[in-house]
């Protein structure tokens, strides 16, 4: 009797850890992915005068961090200002790649990413801003092939912000055409917006756009001038879902707007904050509607703030987006750069409010993951932030989410798998099968069951046709086994096959 009592609390303790380890385990596929921004030379190129090798090597080091942190996608901002970085003809060339609009490079930096990305087995969601033309009017960087300057009665200018009128047809003709060529040339995974659609309001001053709703009211009233600005930006929205899936329906349309649609005192539907700014007031932004609609394939709404926050709490926030999906993808953006030991904010002065976040995050079944402001944080590692995230939340591989509001690709398994032992190495090889985007290599001890769901159990996830991974503790085939999967570019996985 004595034994039996001594053993209770130990078998209650093994329960207990046992139940927590089932819950604790992160999820097989979570979105994991980071802002890679080029306007201002904030991420990369991180200088106007770098050569063509300094740019590739800046590139490669922040993919290469990125699959340090075990993440799984980037969304690199490629039309920061109606510019480019690719080879195109209805946009030049950005001045913030070159140091001067229209001057271009050797080599196509879009294309160069995408292979970078694809050998990584990361996803890559090219990012663009629909009206901003100018950033800043007084540096005169506009060359002579810029819409701006070869159809200027197309823009507007508030501030010091020259932006492409939203109420001219010809302005969402323009998007359509530049987001149709990059999705007919290239081998991208989503189209992603940020929050800039009409412009954040300049106190005392009027969005110049009255010529416009007097020429094209489509039936809108004086009074009703707010809710045909948001007409327009409803119009671009499905324009350009109508435009991806014409031509690629595999592709997905995301945006990530500002982190408040409206608040309560405004709309009983709105969060309890008391935001200054809102993406349904402000913004001309009627992110719901696109989620109802299926104009939009995912929403990334912008949390940067912490959790407490009076005007904008992160766990208000998250609850309030998580419970108006509507069937669209929820990713949650998340602001790393916040992290700063100087913070006049005591929550952002280490990386706990990151993890904190993250923990509520993965409370919600209905959020599939979080997207990271931005990839300069990755470098700099702010208080640690790196062997905490990846020790505490991204401690496996994880695969990125499958979005079924998009034509889904099955894929084949990959094809003559092969497994070479030595003493310090095991060295893999495969063929690709046919819509193979990436692979993922699974290890298990022999005797027990396969669990494809248990990321603990992936030690790869590769676009490469081989791989090799460390042999540590030396151990000799049949202890273990291996089995690799594939991939397709809407992230369905075959079935595996044993090496």
């Amino acid at each position: 009797m004595k034994k039996q009592n001594l053993l209770l609390p130990f078998i209650a303790i093994v329960l207990l850890l046992t139940s927590y380890t089932v819950e604790a385990n992160p999820p097989k596929r979570e979105m994991r992915a980071v802002w890679i921004a080029s306007v201002a030379n904030i991420d990369w190129p991180t200088s106007r005068e770098l050569s063509e090798k300094e740019q590739k090597e800046e590139l490669i080091e922040l993919l290469d961090l990125a699959k340090e942190y075990n993440m799984n996608s980037v969304i690199l901002q490629i039309r920061p200002t109606a510019d480019a970085f690719f080879p195109s003809d209805l946009e030049p060339w950005s001045h913030w790649l070159t140091g001067e609009q229209c001057k271009g490079v050797n080599y196509d930096p879009l294309q160069f990413a995408i292979d970078e990305c694809r050998k990584r087995a990361l996803d890559i969601h090219v990012w663009l801003n629909p009206y901003r033309a100018e950033m800043d009017t007084s540096q005169n960087v506009l060359c002579e092939s810029h819409p701006a300057v070869t159809n200027p009665k197309m823009f507007v200018t508030y501030g010091s912000t020259k932006y492409f009128n939203p109420g001219l047809p010809e302005t969402r003709d323009h998007v359509a055409n530049v987001v149709a060529d990059l999705t007919r040339r290239y081998d991208i995974d989503a189209i992603h917006f940020d929050d800039y659609f009409y412009p954040y309001p300049i106190a005392g001053e009027e969005f110049p756009d009255s010529t416009a709703f007097k020429k094209y009211p489509r039936g809108f009233s004086s009074k009703e001038k707010d809710d045909w600005r948001r007409d327009n930006v409803n119009l671009i929205i499905k324009q350009l879902q109508d435009t991806i899936k014409s031509i690629k329906p595999h592709v997905e349309f995301g945006i990530s707007p500002f982190g408040v649609w409206r608040n309560i005192e405004d709309d009983p539907s709105g969060s309890l904050t008391t935001a200054g700014v809102t993406n349904y007031d402000d913004l001309y932004a009627d992110i719901l509607k696109w989620q109802k609609k299926g104009w939009i394939d995912y929403v990334t709404p912008q949390l940067y703030w912490h959790i407490g926050m009076e005007a904008a709490d992160y766990e208000i926030l998250i609850d309030w987006w998580s419970r108006n999906t509507y069937g669209c993808h929820l990713y949650i953006g998340q602001g790393l750069y916040r992290i700063n030991r100087d913070s006049d904010v005591r929550s952002w002065r280490s990386s706990r409010e990151i993890r904190r976040q993250m923990n509520l995050n993965r409370e919600y079944p209905n959020v599939d993951g979080s997207m990271y402001f931005s990839a300069r944080s990755l470098r700099e590692n702010p208080r640690r932030l790196k062997q905490r995230l990846v020790n505490n939340h991204y401690e496996y591989l994880a695969l990125p989410p499958v979005n079924n509001r998009v034509e889904q690709i099955q894929t084949e398994p990959p094809a003559n798998a092969t497994m070479k032992w030595d003493d310090d190495e095991i060295h893999f090889h495969w063929d690709a099968a046919e819509n193979n985007k990436a692979f993922i290599i699974y290890k298990f001890r022999k005797g027990r069951a396969s669990n494809y769901e248990n990321p603990e159990n992936i030690i790869k996830i590769t676009g490469e046709t081989h791989a090799t991974i460390e042999n540590r503790f030396r151990t000799r085939p049949g202890r273990y086994f291996y089995m690799i999967s594939a991939i397709s570019p809407t992230n369905q996985e075959s079935v595996p096959v044993h090496f």
